[in-house]
């Protein structure tokens, strides 16, 4: 074994008696606190048995095997599904993070490649009767956290106790300018025009009610980083919300912005922590801010 692959692994055990299982096994040395977070490992490959990669559940071991349980090899994983990065996988849920520039879902208006499909061809690879069943949905540049399900009773369950599971969702966005206030409460109706574009309005004009929390992380001059939280998740909501209080998203011409600096709308879907409806253990997620949009809000002497 080469020194880059012994330095890939996190634990070495071994097995004790004859015929039992690799996941009982796994789950009886207790390598992971969840038996949702010990397939997990299986079903990206990080474990092996005298050296070989095992992921059957229901491999049996024999007295003396060598049971190790690798780092996931994320570049790997990247190589496999182009834009899309799997965070968290087990029997129920599959959590991605995607690049800008990936469409969530198809539209009418195209047949572009999609994370959807993506995450899709993944499944049926791993198994032919499964597929994915969308939760969350991203903007076509925006990049971070995207939940899916893999049966529509999960999915049913989700849409009807989302308020109660999902126990945070946040975002970091990059505005234009220095927002003056650290902290605030955005409140506003928003309604959608003929050219699909949303509207703020801070009276009721019978659109639909939307919140959004936001407080300062840090900025420059020219650009404010924020973190945002949301009550409400309405379409194009946290960019609608920034032009309103005359801070566009840095890169968003659709809802004002003058510059785009990065090629991007600079908003990243950063955390998420839901309660698993079937196992009740609590899972939270994180995926760190694209670097380059952090850049926008470095001082210009820490600048290369």
């Amino acid at each position: 074994m080469s020194d880059k692959e012994k330095s890939t692994i996190l634990q070495t055990l071994t097995a004790g008696k004859s015929g039992e299982e690799l996941l009982s096994f796994l789950i009886e040395k207790k390598v992971r606190k969840s038996r949702s977070a010990v397939k997990s490992l299986l079903v990206h490959k990080q474990i092996k048995v005298n050296g070989r990669v095992i992921s059957q559940h229901n491999y049996e071991l024999n007295v003396g095997d060598v049971v190790t349980i690798h780092k996931a090899d994320q570049k790997h994983t990247l190589k496999q599904l182009k834009g899309i990065t799997i965070i968290y996988e087990d029997d129920y849920f599959i959590v991605v993070e995607k690049e800008p520039g990936l469409l969530s879902v198809a539209t009418e208006r195209g047949r572009d490649e999609t994370a959807y499909g993506i995450v899709n061809s993944y499944l049926k690879n791993q198994n032919k009767g499964e597929r994915a069943y969308v939760i969350h949905r991203l903007d076509r540049e925006i990049s971070g956290l995207m939940m899916y399900v893999k049966s529509p009773e999960v999915q049913e369950t989700m849409q009807i106790n989302g308020d109660k599971l999902i126990l945070l969702r946040s975002y970091v966005v990059v505005v234009e300018g220095k927002v003056a206030q650290p902290e605030g409460t955005i409140v506003s109706w928003l309604t959608e025009d003929k050219n699909y574009i949303m509207h703020s309005s801070e009276k009721d004009n019978g659109g639909q009610k939307s919140v959004t929390h936001y407080k300062l992380m840090k900025g420059v001059r020219r650009f404010t980083q924020l973190y945002i939280t949301l009550d409400t998740a309405r379409k194009n909501q946290i960019r609608v919300h920034m032009k309103h209080i005359g801070h566009p998203v840095v890169g968003d011409k659709k809802y004002g912005a003058s510059i785009n600096p990065i090629k991007r709308v600079a908003l990243h879907a950063y955390e998420l922590s839901f309660r698993h409806p079937v196992t009740g253990e609590i899972i939270d997620l994180k995926s760190p801010v694209p670097k380059r949009m952090q850049m926008l809000v470095e001082p210009e002497e820490n600048k290369i």
